[in-house]
């Protein structure tokens, strides 16, 4: 157990949702609830004045909605990794989501044993996806083509790239491979750049379809 809790921040509009995802958390000895949201906009509010850890974050809410949320942290570069915790299951909410940097994509009705252990993922620095919603980002990928972009790799960037997949930063990656944070982040860019990808979740589910994984 990690000697100071997760602090974890809920942005939900259906209070009964908020006060269940609260009364579970609760008891989770390494999780400290900080704050809830009512909508997108006060969630980002929120998220400015408490800093937390993680948020979880619901997709569709009246005004600011989740993914318009997702992209104002970003802008401000709000270091809490937000799990995306929806009953929307539709590729059309789930890869704009991803896109807009959310940490992990969970359905309202996962275990609520497994939301925890989701909740620690991505703290970790995981990225976390249910079966069905990496399927979703992948099938998207299948439907642009670009199977064969990973030739393009250097040998030193497919490394990287399966370090990525594997949850690990940037700064876990240069220790290592014994190189400098400013080298990873290099080939880190290389690495989207070629693949033609928006981020490191992106790079992670393209990793895990082509068995870059370790």
């Amino acid at each position: 157990m990690a000697d100071k809790p997760i602090r974890v921040l809920l942005v939900d509009d259906h209070q009964v949702v908020r006060r269940g995802l609260r009364t579970f958390l609760e008891v989770q000895d390494d999780i400290e609830v900080v704050g809830e949201a009512s909508d997108g906009a006060e969630g980002v509010a929120r998220a400015e004045e408490l800093r937390p850890d993680v948020v979880l974050m619901d997709v569709k809410m009246p005004g600011t909605d989740g993914i318009e949320a997702l992209k104002r942290l970003r802008e401000l570069a709000n270091p809490a990794r937000v799990l995306i915790v929806t009953s929307f299951t539709e590729q059309r909410t789930v890869v704009p989501a991803l896109r807009a940097g959310a940490s992990g994509y969970v359905y309202k009705d996962i275990d609520p044993d497994a939301l925890a252990g989701a909740i620690r993922s991505v703290h970790a620095g995981h990225v976390l996806l249910q079966p069905e919603v990496a399927g979703a980002l992948l099938a998207q990928e299948d439907s642009h083509g670009g199977t064969g972009r990973g030739s393009t790799l250097t040998e030193r960037e497919r490394e990287v790239l399966g370090l990525i997949a594997d949850g690990r930063s940037n700064r876990e990656i240069a220790r290592g491979l014994v190189l400098s944070e400013k080298t990873v982040k290099t080939h880190v860019s290389n690495i989207l750049m070629k693949l033609d990808l928006a981020d490191r979740t992106q790079a992670a589910l393209w990793a895990v379809r082509h068995g870059l994984t370790n």
